[in-house]
C-alpha cells in the first residue's frame, strides 16, 4: 500500500474508532477498546477495497455526519457488504455471516431453519427485514443491506442492548434503494413499521406506538441522506457521483487506456438504462412529517430534473461512443478505446487525441430548451470533476450535437440502441448519420493513426518527433 493510501487508511480508522467509541458511550453501551478497534479496522478495510469508488469511507462518514448516535452507527455499517461491487464477500466479513448463509450457484441463500444456530440477534435482523430461512438473497432486493445489518448486530451485541441494535438495523433496512409501494402492503416505510411492531412484541423491547413511529422516521432520515446526491442542486455534481458509480460494477474501466470501445459503451448503456428506468418518487421516502411536505417535494423535483439531464446527457455520450464503435468494427473486435481516440491526457506525454482533429462547425444547430442548453454545456465544458478513466468533457458528443441538433440526436440514440441489439449492422447504422459528421470523425481517427505512424517512423530513424 502506497504511503498516501496508508495515511488515508490511518486517518479513516482513527475517525471510525472515535465515532464507534463515542456513540456507544453516549448510548450507554459497554465500551471495549479492543473490540472497537477490530470493528473499526473491519469497516475501513472493507470500505477501502480496490473497487470502491463511491461507496467508500468518505460516503459512510457523510451519511452519518449530521445524524444522532444511532444514525452514525447505522451509516458506518450500512454499505459494509456490497457483493456486486466487491465481487463477492471478503474473508474479513465472511466469518460474521458464514453461520447464517450458504452459496448455491453463485447466489447467497439463508440457511434452512434446522441449519441455523440459535442466535437471537440474527433472528432479530431476520424479522426486521421480513426475510425467512431458506430465502435466496437478491442483490437489488436487500441482500447487501441485510448482511450488513447482520454484521452490525454481531459486532455490536457485546456493547449495546437489543433495542438499540434493532433501531440500527431498521435504519440499514431503510437504505434498500428504489422500492415502489407494494399494493395493499403499503410503501416500504409502512411495511417497516409493521415488522418493527412484531419485533417489539417478540423481543419485548417495550416500545410504545410513538417510539415505533420515531424509529421509522429516523430510518427515513438516514435513508434519504444516503441518496441525497440525486437531489443535488447542480446536475454536474450529480453526474460526478454517477461517474464514480460506474467503475464499481464495471471493473474494466479501472484500467485507463486499456478498456475497449465496446466495454466502455456497455458501461454507459447500463447507466443510461438505469436512469431511464428510475422514477424520482422511489428515490426518497417520506413517513409522517419526515421530511416535511415542502422538503420532500423539493427533493423529488430536483431528482426529476437531474434524471432528465442525466438521461439526455448519457444518451449523447452513448451516441458518440456508438459512432466510434461502428467505425472500430472495420478494424476488428474488442478494439481499445485509446486506439480510436488517443490516450487519456495526464501522464506527461504528448499524445494525439481525436478531439484535436475535429473540424470547426460552420452552422451550429442551437439548443431549443433549457434542458438541452444545460446538457450541451455539460458535454462541451464538462462535469465538475475528471475521473481516472474518462475526461470530464465529451468532444465527440459535442461535435455531433452541434452538427445535427438535439432532435436528430434523440432519433440517432434510438438507432444506436438497434445497433447494440445487432438489429442494424455497423454500416447500416453509420448510414443513418449525416455523412459529413461520419466523415469528419473518420478523418480525425485517421489523424490519430497518422500521428502514431509518424512517431514510430521517427523512432526507427532514431530521432524524436
Amino acid at each position: 500500500m502506497r504511503a498516501g493510501r496508508e495515511r488515508e487508511f490511518g486517518e479513516d480508522y482513527i475517525r471510525c474508532f472515535d465515532e464507534l467509541k463515542r456513540t456507544i458511550q453516549q448510548l450507554g453501551g459497554q465500551v471495549d477498546p479492543a473490540q472497537i478497534s477490530l470493528t473499526a479496522e473491519l469497516i475501513i478495510q472493507t470500505m477501502s477495497g480496490p473497487w470502491r469508488y463511491f461507496h467508500t469511507s468518505e460516503h459512510i462518514f457523510e451519511v452519518g455526519e449530521s445524524g444522532d448516535e444511532i444514525e452514525i452507527l447505522s451509516a458506518l455499517f450500512h454499505d459494509l457488504v456490497y457483493v456486486q461491487v466487491d465481487q463477492g464477500v471478503s474473508v474479513n466479513i465472511s466469518r460474521f455471516i458464514a453461520p447464517f448463509v450458504k452459496e448455491i450457484d453463485g447466489q447467497l441463500v439463508i440457511l434452512e431453519q434446522w441449519q441455523l444456530p440459535d442466535d437471537p440477534m440474527f433472528n432479530l435482523i431476520l424479522m426486521i427485514f421480513g426475510f425467512h430461512p431458506g430465502q435466496t438473497l437478491l442483490p437489488m432486493a436487500g441482500q447487501n443491506e441485510f448482511l450488513s445489518a447482520v454484521i452490525a448486530a454481531k459486532c455490536l451485541e457485546h456493547a449495546l442492548v437489543p433495542g438499540i441494535i434493532a433501531e440500527i438495523a431498521a435504519c440499514i433496512e431503510a437504505t434498500i434503494p428504489f422500492r415502489p409501494p407494494m399494493g395493499n402492503a403499503g410503501d416500504p416505510c409502512t411495511q417497516l413499521f409493521e415488522r418493527l411492531n412484531g419485533v417489539n412484541a417478540a423481543f419485548q423491547l417495550g416500545w410504545d406506538e410513538e417510539k415505533l413511529h420515531a424509529v421509522v422516521r429516523r430510518a427515513v432520515r438516514l435513508a434519504n441522506r444516503d441518496v441525497e446526491n440525486f437531489a443535488y442542486e447542480s446536475s454536474a455534481e450529480f453526474l460526478d457521483n454517477t461517474w464514480n458509480l460506474m467503475p464499481e460494477t464495471n471493473h474494466d474501466l479501472t484500467s485507463a487506456n486499456a478498456y475497449t470501445v465496446t466495454g466502455y459503451r456497455v458501461s454507459l448503456q447500463k447507466m443510461e438504462g438505469f436512469m431511464n428506468f428510475l422514477k424520482p418518487e422511489v428515490v426518497f421516502h417520506r413517513y409522517q412529517d419526515e421530511p416535511d411536505q415542502q422538503t420532500y417535494e423539493l427533493l423529488v423535483s430536483r431528482t426529476q430534473k437531474n434524471l432528465e439531464v442525466a438521461r439526455l446527457y448519457l444518451g449523447t455520450k452513448l451516441l458518440s461512443i456508438s459512432l466510434i464503435e461502428a467505425l472500430s468494427q472495420r478494424i476488428g473486435q474488442d478494439i481499445p478505446l485509446a486506439t480510436m481516440m488517443g490516450e487519456l491526457p495526464g501522464r506527461g506525454l504528448s499524445v494525439a487525441q481525436l478531439e484535436n482533429f475535429l473540424p470547426a462547425i460552420a452552422n451550429v444547430v442551437l439548443p431549443t430548451t433549457i434542458l438541452e442548453q444545460e446538457v450541451l454545456d455539460l458535454i462541451e465544458k464538462g462535469r465538475t470533476k475528471s475521473s481516472t478513466y474518462d475526461v470530464k468533457n465529451s468532444p465527440v458528443a459535442t461535435f455531433i450535437v452541434k452538427s445535427v441538433g438535439f432532435a436528430e440526436t434523440r432519433r440517432l440514440i434510438i438507432e444506436a440502441k438497434e445497433f447494440f441489439k445487432k438489429s442494424l449492422t455497423a454500416d447500416e447504422f453509420l448510414a443513418r448519420f449525416d455523412p459529413t459528421v461520419v466523415d469528419a470523425v473518420v478523418q480525425a481517427v485517421l489523424q490519430v493513426f497518422e500521428h502514431r505512424q509518424i512517431a514510430m517512423s521517427g523512432a526507427r530513424a532514431g530521432v524524436n518527433v
